[in-house]
């Protein structure tokens, strides 16, 4: 698998391939590279071992996994939205995936916003 080209993993299928996600947007599928049967077999031991004398963990090394947590990636719903026609045509000229970069950019605002303390907004109160 050429990993320079992959910028994420999106998926691990059953039949041992995988779905990639590549710099331009595309998805692709590949065949697994993973000899699962000789990982399975490893003990913890040779696990750590390995990733201590492997260049690409070395950041890793250290880190307390024990309380990590996979977060399961939300189900999108389609919406219909009106956004300034600059700021589509932003989103737009970078390429393929714009609407993921703009679903992007609106967690990392509801994220920073959580983080904050940010009241949450609530409906308005009829008067009169």
């Amino acid at each position: 698998m050429d990993h320079k080209q992959i910028v994420r993993l999106v998926a691990s299928l059953d039949d041992g391939t995988s779905i990639v996600e590549l710099p331009d947007g595309r998805l692709e599928r590949r065949a697994s590279e993973s000899d699962w049967e000789r990982v399975d077999a490893l003990s913890d031991k040779e696990i750590e071992a390995s990733t201590a004398s492997d260049p690409d963990w070395a950041e890793f090394q250290g880190i307390d996994w024990s309380k990590a947590e996979v977060v399961p990636t939300p189900r999108k719903q389609p919406i219909s939205i009106r956004v300034d026609e600059d700021v589509l045509e932003f989103f737009k000229r970078q390429g393929p995936g714009y609407q993921r970069r703009m679903n992007a950019v609106l967690r990392t605002y509801m994220s920073e916003a959580r983080k904050s303390g940010s009241p949450t907004p609530h409906t308005r109160k009829k008067t009169g």
